[in-house]
């Protein structure tokens, strides 16, 4: 063995033989327990970065860990590879989305394999392809069939120069992020997936998930958002009532105000007499639909001029038009009550309304509201008439009975949730399966015809979707009539793509999504890692997709992920340039800019993204220290729920313990024929055998580090022996999964059977668990003189014995008999002279 460990040459052998053998591909039939590891899949925008590094070690880690302990272990990796950037590219630099997206697999792929890890490539995918997408357009089709898509009309953000529906990230201040144009609220044809139908369903599933972060419960808990509430409807002067819902219906002796929806049927009644109201409507369609934009634009209305009639009072309340309000949203009307509603506040105070307190602050009780933050906590109900003293609860049943009883509002439950609105007008995405024709409306492709595939003759040098300017490939006849019809142009939302990969990774036969027989063998899966930022869509949407397939019957399964661990980000410094353009790490050096030598600000640590530059490429870094030094450096020090600080003092750390480890291995064969037994290093070897699985199963990745530091210290202490000499055989196992270059190196090198992947993970002895010694100290006079080392248990006689024939408590005595000695078994022994 050599005294120095070659990193590049041992990843670079030891790599290529796992992938000759087929080491980590996962079999369907094998007899072994199965576990179905993953991390969320990339985006292939062009290289990995440190965020994908720690997350996929993390994962790597429990995977082979769990194949040690005799798992049939499943770890695939695939790529995400519709959606927007490539589309972008295509624009940008004159290239074809497809050819873009696959040469970034392609280097992506390359750097995931340097860094060694456990992935079954046999199993790999990309979302792009037709033996991909194709499948999901059955899937669609399917879906569609058992009566879950629908299409209507609905709100988007519409980009009058790009001529194409933004989403909602994608509205800045107002405007498109790449054409600064004004966006437009225009309603368009688009598909929904019926997630509304499983909200129930997926509110009650999460109390099963017991294997989840609180926090991303809560999320998805107040994003499907159910409410126990009341439909008003109000008399309005002058034609039909204004049906509103609220939350609060305790809250209706404050209400001072009907505001509705530009697209509410009062407000185009109104436009169509008065100008003035179709000018305002027409600017309210310049505002974004996000509900953040909503809540920080700045709240406008317009009087209609007519009123509604409060139910209790009889009094007259002005109905606006407002900007806030969108008819995709209850009842596309709200009832105002400005004292305990934030947003009805400042619309208030802009149109000076009334604003009357009817839940008690407190003291403050008094009809009249002042100031300008809304007060939206509990309390008695004041100013309220038959409602005064009730809670806020006893208040709302009140209400909603007096509603019902006069027949002028009834109780009900809604949610927040809406149903999915899957249609991008995109090029750069699945297909729509769908054909329209004049006579037979809306018609699936047979199942004969999928994969509908996308055309490659396509250009981007015309804003808009290149779908529908293609001369030839929307143009086909009807599969019902045979008259000429055309396809839908529409792609479906990438979100698709991601609800369904977990499931053609464990099964994938070519006539079919998946084989459901094979698909109960490995869902739903064990343990998924990924960002915290995914918590709601992605998440939410995987779980409506799978609970889908089991309620058509296509699988068994309702929950797609028992396991769900979300993982800090990588993060380092920011740079800017002195005329302040962003600068990364590899452009700095010394406070200067290394182009220019000019000075630059260093601005906060923050999470690594490409807009900021503040990225580090993990190629040059595994160049020079190696995969194993930058997978130990990811596991080390911060708890793996937490933001982890780039480094290069903490990539140094660990590139020198990785040749701490192979100093140790390097020495194991002169000292193969020591004897004797240590049983301090026993006992501190089965503690860490027994202690890293518990870590590694609980994700506590820097807690196994710190042990594997114990412990290599304490053999390094050691003399030798038989227990040094095992100490360190087993240590080659304990670190496999973490540094497995450096495992396999050292294994084969002191004549290990087999790859140290295979190996099984060492046997506890549990009698070895249990401390049999400990450290007494010994104190004369209250001074500490010694400590001794005593069996676990020793008597009081006994402790006090061996304390009073100390040499160093019979020099401290100087020859005077112990008045007293004070015994606290297994700690101390205090000696009075």
């Amino acid at each position: 063995m050599a005294s120095r460990f070659n990193a590049l040459k041992a990843d670079a052998a030891w790599q290529k033989l796992w992938e000759e053998r087929r080491t980590f591909a996962a079999r369907d039939d094998s007899p072994r327990p199965k576990s179905y590891v993953l991390e969320m899949f990339p985006y292939p925008s062009g290289r990995i970065h440190m965020g994908h590094v720690r997350n996929y070690t993390m994962g790597d880690v429990l995977a082979r860990f769990r194949r040690m302990t005799g798992h049939e272990v499943l770890h695939p990796m695939g790529w995400d590879a519709f959606g927007m950037p490539a589309e972008n590219a295509a624009m940008e630099k004159g290239v074809h989305p497809g050819g873009w997206t696959r040469d970034n697999i392609a280097t992506m792929k390359a750097q995931l394999k340097r860094l060694g890890f456990a992935l079954d490539w046999t199993r790999e995918l990309a979302t792009c392809e037709p033996d991909y997408y194709g499948h999901e357009q059955a899937l669609f089709l399917h879906f569609y069939a058992a009566g879950l898509v629908y299409r209507k009309e609905s709100a988007v953000n519409w980009d009058p120069v790009d001529m194409t529906v933004l989403a909602n990230e994608q509205v800045i201040d107002g405007r498109g992020w790449r054409s600064g144009a004004l966006v437009e609220k225009r309603k368009l044809s688009q598909w929904f997936l019926k997630i509304t139908d499983f909200a129930d369903e997926l509110l009650d599933g999460l109390q099963t998930l017991d294997q989840w972060p609180d926090k991303v419960k809560l999320m998805q808990e107040n994003w499907i958002g159910k409410s126990r509430g009341m439909k008003i409807r109000f008399q309005v002067s002058d034609g039909q009532p204004v049906e509103v819902f609220s939350t609060r219906p305790d809250t209706i002796f404050g209400a001072s105000f009907v505001a509705v929806a530009a697209d509410h049927p009062i407000a185009q009644a109104a436009a169509a007499r008065d100008p003035e109201a179709q000018a305002f409507i027409d600017r309210c369609k310049q505002g974004g639909t996000t509900a953040a934009e909503i809540e920080t634009q700045e709240k406008l209305g317009y009087d209609t001029g007519a009123t509604a009639t409060h139910p209790f009072t009889g009094l007259p309340m002005p109905v606006f038009i407002a900007n806030f309000v969108l008819m995709e949203y209850g009842t596309g009307a709200v009832m105002g009550v400005p004292a305990h509603d934030q947003r009805d506040l400042d619309f208030a105070r802009k149109y000076q309304l009334p604003v009357r307190r009817v839940v008690a602050d407190g003291e403050h009780r008094d009809p009249l509201f002042a100031g300008d933050e809304a007060y939206t906590g509990g309390g008695p109900l004041v100013n309220s008439d038959f409602l005064d003293g009730m809670d806020v609860d006893a208040a709302k049943a009140a209400v909603i009975a007096r509603g019902e009883a006069d027949g002028w509002g009834e109780g009900t439950t809604v949610w927040r949730l809406r149903d999915w609105g899957v249609s991008r007008q995109r090029y750069w995405g699945t297909p729509i399966p769908i054909i329209h024709c004049e006579d037979c409306g809306a018609v699936p492709v047979p199942q004969d015809q999928l994969p509908v595939v996308l055309p490659e003759d396509v250009s981007f040098d015309v804003p808009g979707n290149p779908l529908d300017r293609h001369p030839t490939w929307k143009h086909v006849d009807c599969p019902n009539c045979g008259k000429p019809a055309r396809r839908e142009t529409d792609t479906l939302d990438t979100f698709a793509d991601s609800s369904w990969y977990f499931i053609r990774f464990a099964s994938q036969p070519k006539d079919k999504p998946f084989d459901k027989d094979v698909v109960a063998q490995w869902l739903p899966v064990g343990q998924y890692i990924g960002g915290v930022e995914h918590a709601i869509l992605h998440l939410l949407y995987a779980r409506f997709w799978t609970r889908a397939l089991k309620r058509t019957g296509l699988i068994d399964v309702a929950e797609p992920f028992t396991g769900l661990f979300t993982q800090g980000m990588v993060t380092h410094e920011t740079y800017k340039s002195s005329d302040g353009r962003w600068l990364g790490p590899a452009e700095v050096q010394d406070g200067v800019e290394i182009a220019t030598g000019e000075a630059i600000t260093v601005g906060r640590v923050e999470k690594m993204s490409k807009s900021k530059k503040n990225t580090v490429d993990p190629g040059p870094i595994v160049d020079q220290y190696g995969a194993d030094a930058v997978r130990w450096f990811m596991l080390s020090d911060s708890p793996p729920e937490r933001d982890l600080p780039w480094s290069e003092a903490g990539i140094e750390g660990s590139w020198r313990f990785v040749q701490r480890l192979w100093r140790l291995f390097d020495g194991l064969a002169e000292q193969a024929d020591a004897q004797g037994s240590d049983k301090a290093i026993d006992r501190k070897l089965h503690q860490t055998i027994a202690g890293i699985a518990a870590d590694v199963e609980a994700l506590a990745f820097n807690k196994a580090v710190a042990k594997l530091y114990e412990l290599t210290g304490t053999i390094e202490k050691a003399g030798p022996s038989a227990s040094r000499t095992q100490a360190i055989r087993t240590l080659m196992r304990l670190v496999a999964p973490m540094v497995p270059h450096i495992a396999e190196e050292a294994w084969a090198a002191n004549g290990g059977d087999g790859l140290i992947a295979d190996a099984p993970w060492p046997e506890v002895d549990a009698a070895l668990l249990v401390e049999d010694e400990v450290t007494v100290a010994v104190q004369v006079n209250g001074k500490l003189r010694d400590t001794l080392t005593m069996a676990k248990g020793t008597s009081r006689e006994d402790a006090e014995a061996a304390a009073l024939a100390s040499a160093n408590v019979q020099r401290a005595m100087e020859g005077k008999p112990p008045r007293k000695v004070i015994v606290v078994p297994d700690r101390l022994v205090n000696i009075v002279a």
